[in-house]
């Protein structure tokens, strides 16, 4: 049942309405056309029940925004 799923989920964020806002950022993320909603939002509970949402890696930045070194004539 989804409640079961939504109180394993509060286990990691104490905030239900943070819940919501993650869940719903990630299902839109996560999903796949060919499948349910209803499915991906499972889904997505299920993975907050045992890793922490507040807590993903964030993704590095980019290459073209690390400073360049500039080599100076001798």
């Amino acid at each position: 049942m989804r409640s079961d799923l939504v109180f394993g989920a509060l286990s990691h964020v104490s905030n239900r309405y943070q819940l919501c806002q993650l869940a719903s950022k990630a299902t839109r993320k996560l999903h796949k056309p060919t499948t349910r909603l209803q499915d991906t939002t499972n889904e997505v509970l299920v993975r907050f029940h045992y890793t922490n949402p507040g807590t993903l890696s964030q993704v590095s930045a980019p290459a073209a925004a690390r400073p360049i070194e500039t080599r100076r004539a001798a």
